[in-house]
């Protein structure tokens, strides 16, 4: 056989508790667990296809080739793949994005769990979702999330079988939306990978770790009775807890603008006048904030009028990936 391929839409997520910083950078273990809402809406759609003809891998993003550290990155994910799998050929990867990448709205996330979920169908390697969560949480830590759907965990640990990702509660579980405030489309200068490696080097990143469970704790029973006052305290406490490590390491990470503040000010606002939302801030400028079907058109209409928003994505809880 010359050639097989298969083809898979995923989603991006939000995280209420981030996953910031690992106890090993190779396997990306994460330090601290971490719990998030899938998006619908937004997604990415990739097709492999593994090719004897091919003498390397090729990546091609939004219909441009693409060489150097995204390529070698996708090349690593597949080399895993074909360890796992016994396939030895290269492949082609196309992938594309409905929304932008890099730029703090989870585009890894999406990317590497549909690249894991199509690229293990091409193989012919079959493995259950929790096996399928840890190929993606090496190829990206959020990526274990974005292999189910509604409110998903991430598990901390200190080895490969531990790291793994569950679902908590199906999409139809609580009927949350996320009004994402899209300000900056450009790829951040810094990335995550880096980040991950950085925030140790704050004095804030060992606590705000050792704290994770706590609130992942809170976030976890926030959402099984969907009582949303408590979801916004914990996640917005949480939010900041992960800014405040990237401003005091070394080097320090500013992802925030003006328009970043307005925002998050607007949505403080907001709620002391009765809307439920909160913010939560990925690493990137962008803001997705959290509200219910009764306050989303309120919200919106007072974050869109702000100076410095480009334009607003709407989702609401989303599903798992699908081959197609």
């Amino acid at each position: 056989m010359t050639a097989s391929s298969a083809q898979a839409r995923a989603h991006p997520n939000i995280a209420l508790v981030k996953y910031w910083g690992n106890v090993n950078d190779a396997l990306r273990l994460p330090a601290n667990p971490s719990i998030s809402i899938t998006l619908d809406g937004v997604s990415t759609l990739t097709r492999v296809c593994f090719d004897s003809t091919l003498s390397a891998d090729q990546f091609f993003l939004n219909e441009q080739s693409r060489s150097g550290p995204a390529l070698e990155r996708v090349s690593n994910h597949l080399d895993l793949i074909r360890d796992l799998s016994g396939e030895t050929r290269n492949a082609t990867v196309r992938s594309e994005n409905t929304f932008p990448a890099g730029a703090g709205i989870a585009s890894s996330a999406s990317a590497f769990a549909a690249l894991t979920l199509a690229a293990c169908k091409a193989a012919d390697l079959m493995l259950d979702e929790r096996a399928l969560s840890r190929v993606a949480r090496q190829g990206s830590g959020s990526a274990a999330r974005s292999l189910y759907g509604g409110f998903v965990e991430l598990h901390a640990g200190h080895n490969d079988e531990a790291c793994y990702a569950e679902q908590l509660a199906p999409e139809h579980h609580w009927p949350l939306r996320d009004i994402i405030v899209i300000i900056d489309t450009t790829h951040k200068v810094t990335g995550s990978t880096s980040g991950h490696h950085s925030s140790w080097t704050s004095p804030f990143q060992a606590p705000r770790v050792a704290d994770a469970s706590r609130r992942a704790s809170i976030c976890r029973e926030a959402i099984r009775t969907r009582d949303f006052k408590v979801l916004a305290e914990i996640a917005e406490l949480d939010s900041n807890m992960m800014h405040a490590v990237m401003l005091t390491s070394t080097p320090p990470l500013l992802y925030w603008n003006p328009t970043t503040l307005s925002v998050m000010q607007t949505v403080s606002v907001l709620r002391q006048e009765g809307c439920e939302v909160f913010y939560t801030i990925d690493a990137g400028p962008n803001v997705h904030c959290i509200t219910t079907q009764q306050d989303e058109t309120t919200v919106q209409g007072a974050l869109k009028t702000l100076t410095g928003v480009k334009d607003i994505l709407r989702c609401g809880v989303g599903g798992s990936p699908t081959l197609l």
